[in-house]
């Protein structure tokens, strides 16, 4: 009986200690903004690109990418995803930019050589910082579209929220293979513990996506192993009109493109 007590001790005390090992480093199994510099616009498909140094609230200088807009189109502000930096997503700028809309690639505080380090409060700051920017541009929330690819869908929702609270909502959202909660979405890759309790950065759009105010396009794969599919069904049934769906059979976490999401992204575009 003693050696089955200790037994039982042993294994809650080991249970214990990963789940206070996954509490304190869960922002670094979160966020992998890697470690290489960041290219030049000019080494990537996206040459004509500027620099553009974004002060954030509380006062850290970053570095993203813009392209205005030919004429009065749209602008398109790219949420990017946990991983890599704002380069590895020229390929989806550039499909925008020759329909002559403008784009803004955000560079998240931690991110690409940028200061700071990343949290959901955070990258709420980081993209106030791009409205701010836009605004003494001349272009208003109406010509701004955010889109968000995966972690970047919850500040895509957030920035749109945060619009149509101000009175001002966005010409329109696009969300990539978007979770409801990071929580949830946690829960998924650690059944064994109790994630949804234990995430701090929340990135609640499942709360949040009926107070966008804004038509909205969700995308997603039904073969996607990061971000279950039933996710983006669920942010996308809780969404008011108007709003669209692109379902891809067999699409995985990040190949959507590989199955006409560029011609969905620029479909929508044109329809608002």
């Amino acid at each position: 009986m003693r050696a089955v007590i200790w037994f039982l001790l042993t294994l809650a005390g080991g249970y214990g200690a990963l789940v206070l090992f996954l509490y304190v480093a869960q922002r670094g199994l979160m966020y992998h903004p890697g470690t290489g510099p960041l290219p030049a616009p000019a080494e990537t498909q996206l040459p004509e690109a500027q620099i553009l140094r974004l002060r954030t609230a509380d006062g850290l200088d970053l570095v993203s990418w813009y392209v205005p807009p030919k004429d009065d189109r749209k602008v398109v502000v790219y949420f990017q995803g946990n991983a890599g930096t704002l380069a590895e997503r020229d390929f989806k700028a550039r499909r925008l930019v020759d329909a002559g809309y403008g784009v803004v690639l955000l560079g998240y505080r931690g991110y690409g050589g940028n200061p700071g380090q990343p949290s959901e409060q955070g990258l709420y700051l980081d993209a106030q910082a791009v409205g701010a920017f836009l605004g003494r541009e001349g272009i208003p929330p109406s010509r701004r579209v955010a889109y968000g690819e995966s972690l970047g869908s919850g500040v895509a929702v957030q920035a749109a929220v945060e619009a149509a609270k101000a009175g001002e909502p966005l010409a329109g959202v696009i969300l990539e293979a978007p979770f409801t909660t990071m929580g949830r979405a946690a829960q998924d890759h650690y059944p064994y513990v109790p994630a949804v309790w234990l995430v701090r950065d929340k990135y609640d759009s499942l709360d949040k996506i009926a107070g966008i105010a804004a038509p909205l396009l969700v995308m997603h794969g039904d073969a996607d192993r990061v971000v279950h599919e039933r996710h983006g069904r669920r942010v996308f049934e809780a969404a008011k009109e108007p709003k669209r769906g692109f379902w891809v059979p067999g699409g995985g976490h990040s190949d959507l493109e590989d199955f006409g999401a560029g011609n969905a992204v620029l479909d929508f575009l044109k329809s608002l």
